[in-house]
């Protein structure tokens, strides 16, 4: 897979548009069942109408503009109007509270935020360094626009979709910016480039088998990689059909599947546990589908009892946002033994290497490495945060992934733990760092330690474990509702454990394999 230096989201869509206008692109499908769909060369009108107002509103090249929305056309189309605007997206996780989204706002000095009505009061009024001067708000139709905002919607409406003015754009540049946990408190915002989008929409359609024909059907929020990097850009290079729906539901899951026609889709292992726990339907295998793409542990009588009632084949998987793609994944027309996540993906190299930084045997354990070409297979670097990058990245394109792994004597490659400082629930990822300092924060907590236990339906769950100051007095649930306070929901302690103190290592760093044990 090669990409020209000329290649970029624009000539993607104009090739698209040329090749594919009249079919559809793109089917939406609201909470309330309510559809709406676009073909391919209405969707390219609509984003360029958008475009023109964020030119006219005076969008700078290169600024960069949050956008917050639920799933919808126009998350979608966001993405796409800025770039053409020559500008920067970055997306907010729907589900983070105030403080976590002014920590992203600050980094990358936003000044523009496209919105739905909800977000609102986390931004009306507000002053200091995250006041927002111009606020989109989209879906405001019914009166909820608050004084002050700008009906997105409205003003997108009554521009013409000719490109006012056609900024520059190359396969380097980036398009957005993407923050993802990692291991420290603070989180990092992942470049990703033109090529990068182009690239991975390539990958998914060698990793799918995809064709013209297909329907792919995903309930993942827009503002994820694994939306926009495993499932849009696929569709867009296949000129395939997309189906987004809202918002997941298990017991619809199925039933939409079916509805929609679909031949693909992707799950997290939370989704494919609620749907077993849903009662049999009598239509429930007639569907399309021959593939699910899949990327977290599940039991092999999980994956059987799957499989076997579903008549639908999960496709496993081994990625990172920083890895653009699936580095591993079982090919299209092979299977692997479970729970392995696959042979080594196209335009990647891995390997499992020792603490030495030697490679390690095949069924010997060490840190999964990933090399690719830095802004096309990988991303391009963390935002403004050279050091990180430098820790990630070393000068010969590897990245190193802190995760642990081990490769069977045929080539297969097995997750055996990520990094000890991630948390994986319901397909998020949360640094264990950003809720130990969240609690730390309160004054009767001397220290603090998270790790993540296991969720029978949500992979994993949180547990803190805390050590007060000598005299104080603080209940389990009041540092869940003070982590509520500043931390998404899906952050939050499910269990908290109070200790006289933390056990250490050695050199005095938090032994969080004894607290395991516990």
């Amino acid at each position: 897979m090669r990409l020209s230096d000329r290649e970029t989201l624009r000539t993607w869509w104009t090739g698209l548009v040329e090749r594919c206008g009249d079919r559809c692109f793109l089917r939406f499908q609201a909470c309330d069942a309510s559809t709406r769909s676009f073909t391919y060369a209405e969707f390219y009108a609509y984003v360029r109408r958008m475009a023109n107002f964020l030119i006219e509103d005076g969008v700078r090249p290169g600024e960069n503009i949050a956008v917050q929305l639920y799933n919808s056309p126009e998350s979608i189309a966001a993405l796409f109007a800025i770039t053409e605007a020559g500008a920067v997206s970055v997306p907010l996780n729907i589900q983070h509270k105030l403080d976590e989204c002014v920590r992203v706002i600050e980094r990358c000095n936003i000044g523009r935020i496209i919105t739905d009505p909800d977000f609102q009061e986390y931004y009306d009024g507000r002053e200091g360094s995250y006041a927002i001067p111009r606020l989109y708000v989209s879906h405001a139709s019914d009166g909820t626009l608050s004084p002050g905002s700008i009906d997105f919607d409205a003003a997108v409406a009554r521009q013409s979709d000719v490109l006012s003015e056609v900024r520059p754009q190359t396969s380097g540049d980036v398009v957005e910016i993407m923050f993802t946990s990692g291991t420290t408190s603070a989180p990092k915002g992942v470049e990703v480039t033109h090529a990068n989008f182009v690239l991975s929409g390539q990958y998914g359609c060698w990793q799918h088998a995809m064709r013209p024909d297909d329907v792919f059907l995903t309930t993942m929020p827009a503002f994820h990689s694994n939306f926009q990097l495993a499932a849009l850009t696929p569709v867009l290079a296949a000129g395939a059909t997309l189906v987004f729906v809202a918002k997941y539901s298990a017991r619809r899951f199925w039933s939409q599947v079916v509805s929609h026609g679909a031949t693909l889709t992707q799950m997290v292992s939370m989704m494919v546990k609620t749907t077993l726990m849903q009662p049999v339907d009598a239509h429930e295998r007639d569907h399309r589908l021959r593939s699910v793409q899949y990327y977290l542990p599940l039991s092999e009588e999980e994956k059987d009892r799957f499989e076997d009632r579903f008549r639908a084949r999960l496709q496993n998987c081994y990625g990172l946002t920083e890895s653009i793609c699936w580095a591993a994944t079982e090919p299209p027309f092979e299977r692997g033994p479970w729970p392995s996540v696959g042979r080594v993906g196209i335009g990647y190299a891995v390997e499992v290497r020792r603490a030495d930084g030697s490679c390690a045997s095949s069924g010997e354990e060490g840190e999964i490495c990933i090399q690719g070409v830095p802004g096309t297979t990988l991303m391009k670097g963390y935002y403004q945060d050279a050091a990180a990058t430098a820790q990630a990245l070393d000068g010969d394109g590897w990245l190193h992934t802190g995760d642990v792994g081990v490769f069977d004597e045929r080539g297969w490659l097995f997750f055996v733990d990520r990094d000890s400082n991630m948390i994986k629930r319901a397909g998020e990822n949360i640094s264990a760092a950003e809720v130990e300092h969240a609690i730390m924060e309160m004054p009767q907590v001397k220290e603090a330690a998270v790790i993540g236990v296991a969720d029978p339906v949500r992979d994993e769950a949180v547990k803190a474990f805390v050590a007060l100051e000598a005299g104080a007095h603080v209940s389990a649930d009041e540092i869940r509702s003070f982590c509520a306070q500043r931390l998404a929901d899906y952050k939050v302690p499910g269990f908290v454990a109070f200790v006289d103190a933390l056990p250490k290592t050695s050199v005095g760093k938090v032994a969080k394999k004894l607290l395991r044990e516990e």
